[in-house]
């Protein structure tokens, strides 16, 4: 049952990502901005990929007990 709900978690984590790194929500973040000397959709792409990193290692560690 355990293996099951993770599989449903890693799915939600992929629809996440396809959501996160599609144009609309992108193109928010297209500004001529800098944050800490990096153009804002940089620092965006780098954070939300380390999240869903960080998420599907969380998600893949807790399933595995």
């Amino acid at each position: 049952m355990r293996k099951g709900l993770a599989g449903q978690r890693l799915v939600a984590v992929f629809i996440a990502g396809v959501l996160l790194f599609n144009y609309p929500l992108l193109s928010l973040f297209d500004r001529p901005l800098q944050v800490f000397g990096l153009p804002l959709l940089h620092v965006y792409l780098f954070v939300c990929w380390g999240g869903l990193i960080a998420l599907v290692a969380w998600i893949a560690e807790r399933g595995a007990r």
